[in-house]
């Protein structure tokens, strides 16, 4: 398949990489110590459109699709992963999930701000005992009058205390089908009942936040349930798949940032009176590193333009991705890591925060097990 990018397309791709290099990386080693989010940073991403990317201008987006959203994770990822994933988990999670089966009235209300920039998403879905088995939720609303009152814990929430907006699944039908009692809700910020919990302290991405969701009594009104009750999971299994090929762009991000980390060291690094580049064994390292990468960049880039297309094959591309890239930025970061050697280990490089970065993007929106389970099923369907 050809890939050849529009010029626009390239003219977006310039943006993120001038974002990344003049904003985002003098910031990235302070907030990873500190682990603190970029506001500052994430707000004038905000400014060129990033938190609105791949959705319509009338909703205050960027109108573009998501070759383009691609091609803008995977920029910012190469310098700091943890600002990408939180662009990414902005636009395909809590946001897309509004935009997809929210009605007008919500879209206007929700969406706009969020796409523009003005605020930010979350996207809760995983439990204490819910992680992929995340049909087993036991957050749960009950009706009354005028709406719902949710009671419930949701773990690992991308922007779980700075997020203002959050999608929430929660079971409405206790008695009901499994993966068809499960609703989704919209719950924002300063709702009595809605609150951060604990911020995890996490061994990469350390600048994203990740935290708690935690819902005591909380009335959400009857306007704020997406699409039809009973329909929550059904719909969080579509928007994974947008949200797998954004992760498909942090792990390829991730890789090329590990990747260049270690070429420009190899070529300048003197070992035995000669850069350690010129050596067969470091050569054999960036050669695999490269090759990797080129695959897992065409892999994403064929799931962006089946999920812009509305292809049938969009998920398992999706999914086949997510699998690759996101195992190739363990595989680039750790040989990156062996190529610096002692300093590989040590903070002044960044080798060693790639190596810590990566290993979400095996994880995260489905683990590379569930990846090859989804993969699997759609080979034996045909």
């Amino acid at each position: 398949m050809d890939f050849s990018l529009t010029e626009e397309q390239r003219a977006v791709q310039e943006a993120a990489r001038e974002f990344a290099a003049g904003e985002v990386d003098p910031i990235v080693d302070e907030h990873d110590e500190t682990q603190t989010f970029p506001m500052d940073v994430i707000k004038k991403a905000g400014e060129l459109g990033f938190l609105g990317i791949i959705f319509p201008e009338e909703y205050g987006g960027a109108g573009m699709g998501y070759v383009e959203y691609v091609l803008v994770i995977a920029e910012l990822s190469k310098i700091d992963p943890s600002v990408g994933i939180t662009i990414a988990a902005h636009n395909s999670l809590g946001t897309n999930h509004i935009y997809k089966f929210g009605n007008e009235e919500q879209r206007k209300r929700w969406v706009t701000p969020l796409a523009s920039g003005d605020k930010i998403a979350a996207w809760g879905l995983t439990e204490p005992n819910a992680g992929s088995d995340a049909a087993g939720a036991q957050t749960k609303a009950e009706r009354v009058e005028g709406g719902w009152v949710l009671n419930g814990i949701k773990q690992f929430t991308t922007h779980g205390s700075v997020g203002d907006t959050c999608v929430v699944m929660a079971v409405t039908d206790p008695d009901g089908p499994r993966a068809h009692n499960i609703s989704a809700f919209v719950v924002e910020r300063g709702m009595d009942g809605f609150r951060a919990g604990k911020k995890e302290n996490k061994l990469g991405i350390r600048a994203s936040d990740t935290a708690e969701v935690i819902l005591e009594d909380c009335f959400v009104p009857e306007s704020h349930l997406l699409g039809e009750e009973g329909e929550g999971f059904v719909q969080a299994l579509q928007i994974l798949d947008g949200g797998r090929i954004s992760i498909a762009a942090l792990g390829l991000g991730t890789a090329m940032g590990a990747y260049e980390t270690a070429l420009a060291y190899a070529k300048e690094r003197q070992q035995f009176g000669r850069p350690i580049a010129q050596f067969q064994a470091i050569q054999f390292h960036l050669a695999e590193m490269a090759t990797k990468i080129a695959a897992g960049e065409a892999l994403t880039l064929a799931a962006a333009v089946a999920m812009d297309a509305g292809r049938p094959n969009a998920s398992q591309l999706a999914s086949e991705a997510k699998l690759f890239t996101g195992e190739t930025s363990v595989f680039c970061s750790e040989r990156g890591v062996q190529i610096h050697g002692g300093y590989g280990f040590v903070k002044d490089y960044r080798a060693e925060k790639f190596y810590r970065d990566a290993k979400i993007n095996t994880i995260g929106e489905g683990t590379s097990e569930i990846q090859r389970l989804v993969i699997a099923r759609n080979v034996l369907r045909g």
